[in-house]
């Protein structure tokens, strides 16, 4: 019978047991949750659109601010348009679109006997991840009007004024994440959590969250203002909270996590 060396043995033991343990680490980060934040793309038009498309955002909400107290039905509606046109090109300029860079998208060694395909035949085509974005935000925002509801908004009277504040939610902290990470049930489970790394993307809708709760302070106090009535204080939280959750999710708390 032939001797076995201790230390080969141990050292042997330890190797296997590393790369198990490396193994099932694998496996978990893949299956788990998403550990990394959403890189911007690093080009010039997406670095400009970067920091042009929130003042325009803000702007625009500054600017129609005297026709939203006056009107807030009409012009909730007439500036949707607005609205997506920005956030639309603030995905395809800046951000990365839900499966690229995953083993969906990854090339497979021809056989023989394929036809050959183009190099636009692979991945996720640009539009088609946009508008499947803009379609789940639609079908995000009566959801978000039931949520509101919930919490306080009325339930009899101001259904389209709350439809219609949904709607800008959805669109404005939704839209982004549904064209990153599309449908994935962990990236959803892990930012429903607040396990996920922050970012501009998720930085936007915990900003955009939170600006509509404290959007509701002022509404119920005694100063007899026009611009008190429902929900003009709740959309002007929420495109401040985006704006600022989505600057500071870039810069100061990128990549820091909340547990």
């Amino acid at each position: 019978m032939p001797l076995i060396d201790p230390v080969t043995m141990s050292s042997s033991t330890i190797t296997s047991s590393s790369t198990t343990a490396s193994s099932s680490k694998g496996q978990q980060s893949v299956a788990g949750l998403p550990s990394l934040p959403v890189h911007l793309h690093a080009t010039a038009a997406a670095q400009t659109a970067r920091h042009v498309l929130p003042i325009l955002l803000a702007g625009l909400l500054l600017a129609t601010f005297p026709r939203l107290v006056a009107d807030p039905v009409s012009t909730m509606w007439t500036s949707l348009p607005a609205v997506a046109l920005l956030q639309a090109l603030y995905a395809a300029l800046c951000l990365p679109m839900t499966d690229s860079g995953s083993a969906s998208t990854k090339i497979r060694k021809p056989r023989p006997g394929d036809k050959k395909k183009g190099a636009e035949g692979l991945g996720p085509k640009p539009v088609i991840t946009l508008l499947l974005a803009f379609l789940l935000s639609v079908l995000l925002t009566p959801l978000l009007h039931v949520a509101m509801i919930l919490f306080g908004a009325p339930l009899l009277t101001h259904a389209p004024q709350t439809l219609l504040c949904a709607a800008h939610l959805s669109l404005l902290t939704a839209f982004p994440l549904f064209y990153v990470h599309g449908v994935d049930p962990a990236a959803w489970m892990a930012l429903a959590g607040f396990k996920a790394p922050i970012d501009e993307c998720y930085g936007g809708l915990l900003g955009g969250f939170l600006g509509a709760w404290l959007g509701a302070v002022p509404i119920p106090l005694d100063w007899d203002r026009e611009w008190q009535k429902w929900p003009v204080t709740i959309l002007v939280g929420v495109y401040a909270g985006y704006t600022l959750g989505r600057v500071l999710g870039g810069t100061l708390l990128f990549g820091k996590t909340m547990w």
